[in-house]
């Protein structure tokens, strides 16, 4: 059975059975029809996945594993805050007329900065480091920028990651302040997954373990439902995972060269209500 689903499990189950409700407090989100969008919610979750033993996409639901891929390059590789470079549509209702969604994601990756080895971006600056001094503690990036904030139509939820090496092994530690576990959880898990294996990959090293922090792990009050049902499902083998193996460059990644075979999965949650 998929680790992942294991793991996803167990959170919610935790979340539900012991979480803090938001009900009488004062909330941000509101749903379509205007109501307080309340959460149960733990703070401080800590997920391990070992991407050497498997590729961790829940089996219990069906993960989107190339248009999340796609989202993630458009970040982290096309370093672009625009929709109109965006494949999917998750990001259609926080950008202006002009597809802009402010100086967020894409746009801080985009930033040069003064880094010791000359001016650079914090993508290149991360994999100057892994091929050059691999063993260092400092290989890492930030996309939270105070200064910024009030320019971001969103402020970045997953907004840190932590690179580290042993051996010959990549590590990462993916850092989020809140996180829609319902809707977003293994879609951030799988794209940082795939990045962790690009990223050793065009440094000659093997993908080792992902680290997902959440500081704010809720349910929605309209998606306990679906939870509940959700986790009592049937649980798969993880699908199988690879890269084109010719791409030597991050920059030359696109979503055709993530190939995953046997993904066998349960249906779609469809209707999923949006909070906003």
């Amino acid at each position: 059975m998929s680790k992942a689903d294991v793991l996803f499990v167990n959170m919610c189950r935790e979340i539900l059975d012991h979480g803090f409700s938001s009900e009488g407090q004062i909330v941000r989100p509101k749903w379509e029809d205007g109501t307080p969008a309340h959460t149960i919610k733990t703070f401080g979750v800590v997920n391990r996945y070992n991407l050497k033993e498997e590729f961790p996409a829940l089996t219990l639901r069906p993960t989107a594993i190339k248009t999340a891929v796609d989202e993630m390059l458009w970040i982290w590789q096309r370093k672009s805050n625009n929709i109109k470079d965006l494949k999917g549509h998750i990001w259609d209702e926080w950008a202006d007329e002009n597809g802009s969604i402010g100086k967020a994601y894409g746009y801080q990756m985009a930033q040069k900065y003064q880094f010791a080895q000359g001016e650079m971006d914090q993508v290149d600056n991360v994999l100057w480091q892994l091929k050059n001094t691999p063993y260092s503690r400092r290989i890492m990036t930030n996309i939270y920028n105070f200064a910024d904030l009030k320019e971001m139509n969103l402020e970045p939820c997953a907004y840190s990651v932590t690179f580290n090496v042993s051996g010959n092994t990549l590590n990462a530690i993916l850092h989020q302040r809140s996180q829609d576990i319902l809707a977003a959880n293994n879609w951030n898990v799988v794209q940082y997954a795939v990045l962790v294996h690009m990223m050793a990959q065009v440094s000659g090293l093997e993908a080792g373990e992902l680290v997902h922090v959440i500081a704010d792990a809720h349910i929605y009050d309209r998606h306990v439902p679906v939870i509940e049902e959700l986790i009592t499902r049937p649980q798969y083998p993880a699908p199988k995972f690879r890269l084109n193996p010719e791409i030597t460059n991050f920059y030359d990644f696109t979503p055709d060269d993530v190939i995953i075979e046997d993904y066998q999965k349960n249906p779609q949650v469809t209707g999923i209500p949006v909070a906003v």
